[in-house]
């Protein structure tokens, strides 16, 4: 029981000690022991780390689930150490609703096919971002986590010794300094200033000691940094990865839909906006339109006689192709991207499509594989 009455008084002691210098070196009133410039910059660069880490670690968190919510329930699980729950994506939600539709409305009309084919899309967009989700929370922000809830807290308990090893320092320096100015005075002080002078010693050996360790955490942000580059690398790989199935499932599903432009003739606002930044629907509208062939049916009620048909006198328009592209049949062109390729269109022709010409075969494709070039 003595022993740890005495403990805690030796500790407040310390404290108030600490307390007392601190408050001193605030008011100018006692000298600081300064830490070298390099320490001073490992100590400014290990904050930067912390700090940037911290925002971008909340900043990917909202990327990969926008809803705050969702956010704070997945933080609850992890910090209760349970399994977070299976949660439906939106796009796997949005392609549940368009089936449903599909299903009351009617899956034979041509709406209803349409829905049926954009829910498969939305399901596979889904599942390409729950696995993105997954990917990415694994491979970059655990890392980050793991950095900030370990190493940097481990840092920073370090720090906080070093500072009181610093308050301790001074704290014996500013002592021996009072006992030699009294030593001045009077030759009974001797025994004061030895064991200042002894006190100062234990304290520079700790302060040097805690030093050495904390700057060995310190230039371990080196390595800190070269863990993040290499998440980082695998954060960029699964965001490429995620947008290039995206990509791939809606160029199929657009190839799908493109197959039948017959659907959408006579409908009273343009197709969906191009993948360009030039609007096939005004593009379209400008082009040279050839005059109309005899024994030519409007598109989707028969096939195109492709061979009656001739490029405008008035002139016609140059296209850069964006994507690939499979005809679907012996009216439409097939597309290799990049390749440049002669267009116009025909009266009455759905704006979706244009007529395209490279070399001696010509045939339909689809406005939104192409960039109309002026």
């Amino acid at each position: 029981m003595d022993f740890n009455m005495k403990k805690l008084a030796s500790d407040a002691g310390i404290f108030f000690t600490r307390a007392v210098q601190f408050t001193e070196e605030k008011f100018g009133q006692a000298e600081k022991t300064e830490l070298d410039a390099h320490f001073e910059n490992l100590l400014a660069r290990a904050d930067s780390t912390k700090n940037w880490t911290e925002k971008i670690l909340r900043q990917t968190e909202v990327l990969l689930q926008p809803n705050p919510s969702a956010r704070v329930e997945e933080f609850l699980y992890e910090k209760l150490d349970r399994k977070v729950p299976s949660r439906v994506t939106n796009g796997e939600l949005l392609a549940q609703y368009m089936a449903e539709a599909a299903s009351e409305l009617g899956p034979t009309t041509p709406y209803g096919k349409t829905l049926i084919k954009v829910a498969e899309a939305e399901k596979h967009l889904g599942a390409a971002e729950r696995d993105f989700i997954h990917t990415a929370s694994i491979n970059f922000l655990t890392p980050l986590r793991n950095f900030l809830e370990g190493d940097w807290k481990t840092i920073s308990k370090e720090r906080r010794l070093l500072q009181n090893r610093r308050l301790d320092l001074d704290a014996c320096k500013a002592r021996l300094k009072k006992a030699k100015a009294a030593e001045a005075k009077a030759t009974l002080w001797n025994d004061e200033v030895d064991k200042a002078e002894q006190e100062l010693r234990v304290a520079q050996t700790e302060f040097d000691r805690q030093a050495e360790v904390t700057r060995l955490l310190l230039e371990g942000i080196s390595s800190t940094h070269v863990n993040h580059l290499r998440c980082l690398h695998e954060f960029v790989k699964s965001q490429t990865t995620y947008y290039a199935q995206c990509y791939r499932h809606m160029l199929d599903l657009q190839k799908q839909l493109g197959r039948f432009p017959g659907t959408f003739v006579g409908a009273s606002e343009p197709a969906s906006p191009p993948l360009s930044s030039t609007s096939p629907t005004t593009t379209a509208a400008t082009m040279p339109v050839v005059p109309s062939v005899a024994g030519l049916a409007p598109p989707g009620e028969a096939a195109l006689c492709l061979e009656e048909v001739a490029p405008p006198a008035s002139g016609t328009r140059k296209a850069r192709v964006l994507y690939d592209y499979e005809a679907a049949d012996s009216s439409e062109l097939a597309l290799l991207a990049d390749e440049l390729i002669t267009v116009y269109s025909l009266p009455g022709m759905d704006p979706d499509w244009l007529i395209g010409e490279r070399g001696n075969k010509k045939g339909k494709v689809p406005v939104t594989y192409l960039e109309l070039l002026s």
